[in-house]
């Protein structure tokens, strides 16, 4: 940005979506849900990952148990996954084309910046610092800070939007997920899509819901 456009965003606030969005992580989670059904010699679904995309890992365990009838407690299952996923985000996880460079401009530009996420705060604080992204974000929520059943509610959006001191429609969210881009705009936020192969099948309903579509962050809008 030049010298005259650098602080075009003041007031205004990007919420960001971290698996899937910011981050290529969405393939990390299928080779754990691989991992946790081969050792139970249990064929995995082809509708599991997106059965259970939108859920915060509580309730994704209990779903578990209930559908394949497991004789297991929810948090033994959430501990096996986090086990998993922490060396995982910790190594593996690569930010999509362009992401840290987009934070970095827009923080910039005098916009405040928040994580809105699923992942709980020992793999998301694991990614960001993998990622490069620690010193990004002035806040950070999870739909469980939220009180939240998932990203079908509107709730973790409000939630980040209140933390920053922003207003929801000064707030662009960016997501990769339709029953996240459809929540954020009940949420009366500006959205904008970026297209992850773990959502491909419902990339057309996706984007004729946002405001914007992007496939690498070097696509994304300037002024929010």
């Amino acid at each position: 940005m030049g010298e005259n456009e650098i602080k075009v965003n003041i007031g205004k606030a990007a919420i960001f979506d971290l698996d899937g969005t910011l981050l290529d992580s969405m393939r990390v989670w299928k080779e754990i849900d691989q991992r946790f059904f081969a050792r139970r010699n249990i064929p995995m679904p082809d509708d599991y990952a997106s059965a259970v995309a939108s859920m915060q890992t509580g309730a994704i365990a209990r779903y578990t148990i209930n559908r394949f009838h497991l004789d297991e407690r929810p948090e033994d299952l959430v501990e096996e996954w986090n086990e998993d996923a922490l060396l995982l985000y910790s190594t593996a996880v690569q930010p999509k084309p362009h992401a840290l460079s987009y934070l970095q401009a827009l923080k910039a530009s005098g916009a405040a910046l928040a994580v809105a996420t699923s992942l709980p705060p020992r793999l998301r604080q694991a990614a960001l610092k993998h990622a490069g992204m620690t010193d990004c974000f002035d806040q950070v929520c999870s739909v469980d800070d939220a009180k939240s059943i998932g990203k079908e509610e509107p709730e973790i959006y409000l939630l980040a939007s209140r933390m920053m001191g922003v207003p929801p429609d000064h707030c662009t969210v960016f997501e990769d997920l339709l029953v996240a881009v459809d929540s954020a705009k009940r949420a009366g936020m500006k959205v904008w899509a970026m297209y992850d192969q773990s959502s491909a099948k419902d990339w057309d309903a996706i984007r004729s819901e946002a405001d914007g579509a992007i496939t690498d962050f070097a696509q994304a809008p300037a002024m929010l």
